[in-house]
């Protein structure tokens, strides 16, 4: 059977999404995607319904896995667009080549779609907080990237947990290293009381005004144990952005895809020491922001409440009670009455939460995965893990889609497990 490669005009694209007769395939870069006007196109996001696949990625040895990944069937009527032909034409090649026989382009995407405020497009609604590479490089060199407007009033942190080593190796330049101890304790794993957060955020030249720009290596070897002492970059660099706002920072962004989008972008490194500028006050009592954070009886209630949802962020091997999950966790189990959302494969890892390249994963399979559990953006939502790193970046997650009522249960199951009075489970739900 032959390959079709139609070209696909506007009204048959409108036609065929409301039918949902497609699969609408977006070439761009994940930041187009997510809301950034990256061609100085008069609106942001992509067009409603479409799926992300940038052209960088046909690249990739795992392609094909990442379209099989997001349910593209090679019998569906595949429709491709994009910034230019030479990234809809690498797109289109890698689906033929794939086997897919109906594969059609859409070129009007700049000149039609967009300038037509009465066709829908769809964005992450506050896309503004996940930068991308280029947007730091032009902040770094003095000048004013899009949807900033805070002169040279920032700082830019290179996130490990107890590694100055990893800061060493290599860092954006200009950075500053920031050691996740500095906010959130190594007893308890919980934020630090709000005097501990004031000195610390005072002393890396941070106020409540100061924008602040996270990032993080991601270098978890599967199977290695993290702890002590490994380089726990971009889930501590979301796990810091989460306290940060807690206390009242008002603009906090964080680097999609961390270092490894960085050096993919073949941007400059260095590995000087930047120390940081202290600020004599942060400028706001702290928390701002308490909402954010939720402890140990307020995850009770929320456990027994209909409007609300106690999250479970954790992988499955700790949620039936296999594993801990750490090796300073001792009792295996779950917490009864929460809501499991997988994460990923084991403690230090959130595939399902990212792109192969690191990035964010797509905001409609995230909110699928979470719809398929139940969790609704009506509702109250405490994410939670084995003690706050991956409940920050299932929180994050939901922050950035805008949803309004999400939170961390910060002490997860490190803190809920050291009390014998607390109820557990193990093993398959309903078993």
């Amino acid at each position: 059977m032959a390959v079709k490669l139609n070209e696909i005009s506007t009204s048959e694209i409108k036609e065929l999404l409301k039918n949902n007769g497609c699969v609408l395939i977006d070439t761009r870069p994940t930041e187009a995607y997510n809301g950034w006007k990256l061609e100085g196109e008069a609106r942001g996001g992509h067009i409603s319904g479409a799926r992300t696949l940038p052209a960088k990625w046909a690249n990739y040895i795992d392609w094909i896995e990442i379209v099989r990944h997001k349910g593209i069937k090679p019998e569906d009527k595949i429709v491709i667009y994009g910034y230019n032909k030479a990234d809809i034409d690498l797109v289109a090649e890698r689906f033929t080549g794939a086997g897919y026989k109906d594969v059609n382009f859409y070129h009007g995407f700049l000149n039609e779609w967009i300038p037509d405020a009465s066709l829908p497009m769809d964005f992450m609604e506050r896309h503004r907080q996940l930068v991308y590479p280029s947007w730091v490089n032009t902040l770094l060199s003095g000048g004013n990237p899009p949807q900033y407007e805070n002169g040279n009033k920032y700082v830019i942190c290179h996130a490990h947990y107890r590694n100055y080593d990893d800061y060493l190796k290599g860092h954006i330049p200009g950075t500053i290293a920031l050691d996740t101890n500095e906010l959130e304790s190594p007893d308890t794993w919980n934020r630090r009381s709000p005097d501990e957060l004031k000195k610390a955020l005072e002393q890396h030249g941070i106020d409540s005004d100061t924008t602040v720009v996270l990032y993080g290596r991601f270098s978890f070897p599967k199977n290695e144990d993290p702890f002590p002492g490994s380089s726990a970059g971009q889930l501590g660099a979301i796990r810091c952005a989460l306290i940060m706002m807690y206390a009242g920072v008002k603009d906090v962004r964080v680097l999609n895809g961390g270092m490894a989008a960085w050096e993919a972008e073949n941007m400059p490194i260095e590995t000087g020491v930047n120390h940081p500028l202290p600020v004599s006050s942060f400028g706001k009592p702290i928390p701002e922001r308490p909402d954010l954070i939720v402890d140990l009886e307020q995850a009770k209630q929320m456990i027994a409440s209909p409007e609300a949802d106690l999250v479970c962020t954790r992988s499955w091997p700790e949620y039936i009670g296999e594993v801990s999950g750490y090796n300073y966790i001792e009792k295996k189990g779950r917490i009864p009455g929460a809501v499991y959302v997988n994460n990923g494969s084991d403690a230090y890892h959130m595939e399902n939460y990212q792109n192969l390249d690191y990035t964010t994963r797509e905001f409609r399979e995230i909110i699928k995965m979470w719809k398929e559990h139940g969790l609704t953006p009506d509702k109250h939502l405490a994410f939670y893990c084995g003690t706050g790193w991956r409940g920050s970046e299932a929180f994050f997650n939901a922050w950035l889609l805008g949803w309004p009522k999400v939170s961390v249960f910060d002490g997860g199951w490190f803190e809920w497990s050291n009390n014998p009075q607390n109820p557990f489970e193990t093993g398959a739900p309903g078993h």
